[in-house]
């Protein structure tokens, strides 16, 4: 059984599994495990900087000591195998990607089961039942609970509205018609990064992942890899004709952290990047009042958005597991959600979606408002395939990435890019 991958209806009740919480004879004692120290191995992104902020409230709350190890997400992941391939307990908590290393965790045994937590071991007022469905299922293996969802994102289209107007141009309705777009921006701002998004290997899925399905492409059909299909084709060589022609120098080396830096900045007119990087995109207000947000114009295959979101997950090798539960249930729950909500972080959580807060920060700012209508159609439309849907799915991304860089440098034609990968990528498939 396989981590399953979201498609249109993502965040519709789907089921998963009746976690009803029974009411509790006595109150939650939230200082059970006073005094304890727990470690928490985490990606240095908006989620958790957003999350940390408010550290000290946990720790006030239970007495629990929180111990921080933070990365950059790739250097994260590389800590995270080294420490769960010697089985070693000096990691409680991590978070992960259930569309990216999900089925791979899940099946090297490296996720507590949370379950029997999710039932019986939490405050009477936690309410996993108002946590988005899709996301519980996609971090969830064989029927149970390996992580709980943190929020929602997935990759959308930040644009300079000032610049759109100056140089005469508008968001197109066809994904191909965004090259001429970029043209445009390029002749009458040369000064200016006409469009940015993801070049570095591993990390460029995520974003590229939307120009494959949105030309009608897929990654996989009967077993076989799907790259150098038509669709495929197509979308490998407009995401590099963009990065190549249109992108700034060094772009093979781009991720989330530059790509943000460089809009935020005014060097880019167009960033395709995570709707997690708007508190980043807006940090100091130079954006705030000059910036639209979009979904990536649809393309042959219509619309059909990348969706994710990360998971908070305890370590199958804790020695730990109840309290590191603790710290789950207070950063999944409403209150927390509802600080994070405020600070750009999309919430997985229908009753903070929904609240006063909530709709008042959006409303506060045009750019919040689209931003969030924005994730609202990730939500509605969104796949979560990232990749390939198998076990190896991280490496089938640095495949993917080598493709796009290829053709980026130069290296090779499209036909020879993919049917490259293709080979690779199918020898992966007959593995898993």
């Amino acid at each position: 059984m396989r981590f399953p991958h979201r498609s249109s209806a993502a965040f519709c009740a789907l089921g998963l599994i009746a976690l009803a919480q029974p009411a509790l004879a006595q109150p939650f004692n939230w200082t059970k495990h006073q005094g304890t120290t727990l470690t928490f191995l985490a990606n240095n992104n908006p989620v958790a900087n957003a999350l940390l902020k408010h550290k000290a409230d946990f720790e006030k709350l239970t007495g629990i000591t929180l111990k921080v190890d933070s990365y950059q997400e790739q250097q994260m992941r590389q800590r995270m195998v080294t420490v769960m391939n010697s089985r070693s307990d000096e990691v409680d908590l991590f978070m992960s990607l259930p569309s990216r290393e999900g089925m791979q965790f899940a099946k090297t045994g490296w996720y507590a089961d949370l379950t029997d937590f999710v039932k019986t071991g939490s405050a009477p007022d936690y309410d996993f039942a108002d946590i988005s469905p899709g996301l519980v299922k996609d971090a969830s293996y064989n029927g149970r609970v390996m992580g709980v969802p943190l929020n929602i994102e997935g990759p959308v289209l930040y644009y300079r509205k000032d610049l759109f107007q100056k140089c005469g141009v508008q968001l197109p309705k066809s994904l191909p018609d965004l090259e001429g777009v970029a043209a445009k921006l390029k002749s009458c701002e040369p000064g200016v990064t006409p469009f940015v998004s993801r070049g570095l290997k591993p990390a460029l899925p995520f974003t590229y992942s939307v120009f494959l399905h949105n030309m009608g492409g897929e990654y996989m059909k009967d077993g076989k890899s799907q790259l150098c299909s038509q669709a495929g084709q197509d979308s490998l060589a407009l995401y590099a004709k963009l990065l190549k022609d249109y992108g700034p120098p060094g772009v093979v080396n781009y991720s989330f952290y530059q790509i943000s830096g460089l809009y935020r900045e005014g060097k880019a007119a167009m960033a395709f990047e995570s709707s997690n990087e708007l508190s980043s995109v807006m940090q100091g207000g130079a954006r705030l009042k000059d910036t639209a947000i979009a979904v990536l114009p649809a393309g042959p295959g219509g619309s059909h958005p990348t969706v994710i979101g990360w998971t908070m997950s305890v370590s199958a090798h804790s020695k730990k597991k109840e309290a590191a539960w603790y710290f789950v249930q207070w950063a999944t729950s409403k209150a927390v959600q509802e600080k994070l909500a405020l600070d750009g972080v999309a919430p997985p959580r229908a009753s903070v979606a929904g609240g006063a807060d909530y709709r008042t920060w959006m409303n506060a700012e045009p750019v919040r408002k689209e931003w969030v209508a924005a994730v609202n159609e990730l939500g509605k439309t969104g796949t979560s395939e990232v990749g390939y849907p198998i076990v190896a799915n991280p490496a089938s991304r640095e495949f993917v990435g080598q493709a796009v860089n290829e053709l980026l440098l130069g290296q090779k034609t499209v036909a020879q890019a993919c049917a490259d990968a293709d080979k690779q990528l199918n020898a992966l498939i007959a593995k898993d």
